[in-house]
């Protein structure tokens, strides 16, 4: 099949009756091949970490993206385009920011017509520039940089809470849980990955804080990169610490949990804000005690959505592990850019951009409400939740409507 007849991607329905989408009989179709004639396939581009440090979630991503696609086709394609089927297009960006870009290029000149990733913010950011430049609409699944998205862009969106949305949410539920526990919560060591990441969570998180009156006494960037992370935390929670807040990403998480075992901070809880680590299965059997008490706050799977909990179960019946969230990001791109191009009920970039603007998707991540897009992009009604490690699993605890288990709190490190 030539490139240009690969110019679109085509969703459906992500699983049988899981989206509403829009009727769009009569309408005036751009159906995007050279020839004039209809449509049979639509591209859509997944770039993601497939090799490297983060291919867990990237592999997790990928399999969702084509798991979407999957359901999407058997369901019967995209029924405003009579049945046009969607082709994922999958590639490695090894988390590079100059590979993603290349593969972006690649895609897009071998005809995607639609982006999604990319998991690292940096790499996003390069792939958002191409999309730019080109005109494709780019769903940004997994990257929390809040500066991607002040560029003024008009193809890219991301349907993630910012860096600085988790940092402030994160800062409130922690001053809620505290309240509602009876617990004097007045000061904050806090570590963070010393990337631009790190640095936007921690910044939004101490203002807000300061704000509820907690105050971070002791910040403390390090390099995720480090083979030991002691020093760090002794400086962290230096002259008393109520509550030790972490950002970073699995490895160095994993390294301050084993540095906290071996050094008994007095604090009475271990939060990670936003924290790449602290909500993964495998963190339970890799850290000391199996990380017992560790809270979290987070983008996550909401446990209360009838739909999420098929998605979840199916992913780990075909793949045989359980759904991360970043992949449930990924499917819930994947399925937006769907209903995108059946409510625009054409191929053509710009049209379903303009669909995916005014978007109304009902993700199966947690959110307040459906997907809202502001101005640059930016899904206003993203949030997090708070999970914890509780007997040896982890627990949705926080906001109290999303909750199926009660929070713990104080919960002293052991």
């Amino acid at each position: 099949m030539n490139a240009a007849k690969k110019r679109a991607a085509l969703i459906a329905a992500v699983g049988i009756g899981a989206l509403s989408l829009t009727s769009c009989a009569g309408a005036a179709v751009n159906m995007g091949g050279s020839d004039g004639g209809a449509v049979e396939e639509i591209v859509i581009g997944a770039l993601h970490p497939l090799s490297g440090a983060s291919a867990v979630d990237g592999q997790q991503m990928s399999h969702a993206a084509q798991m979407a696609v999957d359901e999407i086709n058997a369901a019967g394609g995209i029924a405003c385009l009579d049945g046009a089927e969607l082709v994922l297009e999958a590639t490695d960006t090894k988390g590079e920011p100059e590979t993603g870009q290349s593969e972006a290029t690649r895609l897009i000149q071998e005809g995607a017509t639609a982006l999604v990733g990319s998991y690292q913010s940096a790499t996003s950011a390069n792939i958002a520039a191409v999309a730019e430049r080109n005109g494709i609409p780019f769903v940004m699944d997994v990257s929390a940089l809040d500066s991607i998205l002040e560029q003024g862009y008009t193809y890219s969106f991301r349907t993630q809470p910012s860096g600085g949305m988790m940092g402030e949410r994160a800062a409130q539920f922690l001053k809620e849980i505290a309240d509602e526990s009876g617990t004097d919560v007045s000061t904050i060591g806090f570590l963070y990955e010393q990337g631009n990441y790190g640095a936007s969570v921690y910044d939004a998180f101490s203002a807000e804080a300061e704000k509820l009156g907690m105050t971070v006494t002791n910040a403390i960037s390090y390099d995720p990169a480090s083979s030991d992370l002691s020093t760090q935390v002794q400086q962290a929670v230096a002259g008393g610490a109520d509550v030790l807040a972490v950002t970073g990403y699995y490895r160095d998480g994993l390294l301050i949990s084993q540095a906290i075992d071996s050094i008994g901070p007095d604090v009475q809880a271990v939060y990670g804000v936003a924290n790449g680590g602290y909500d993964q299965e495998q963190f339970i059997t890799d850290a000391p005690n199996g990380g017992e008490g560790y809270l979290n706050a987070n983008y996550s799977i909401d446990v209360t959505n009838d739909r999420a909990q098929k998605v979840t179960a199916d992913f780990e019946t075909e793949f045989g592990e359980p759904m991360r969230t970043s992949a449930a990001l990924t499917y819930d791109g994947v399925a937006m850019i769907a209903e995108a191009i059946e409510t625009a009920c054409s191929a053509d970039p710009d049209a379903i951009r303009d669909a995916i603007a005014d978007t109304k998707y009902v993700p199966i991540v947690v959110n307040d409400g459906p997907v809202k897009f502001d101005k640059t992009g930016q899904n206003e009604n993203a949030t997090v939740s708070v999970v914890q490690v509780q007997d040896g699993q982890l627990n949705t605890v926080f906001p109290n409507e999303l909750a199926e288990a009660d929070f713990v709190f104080p919960a002293p490190v052991k």
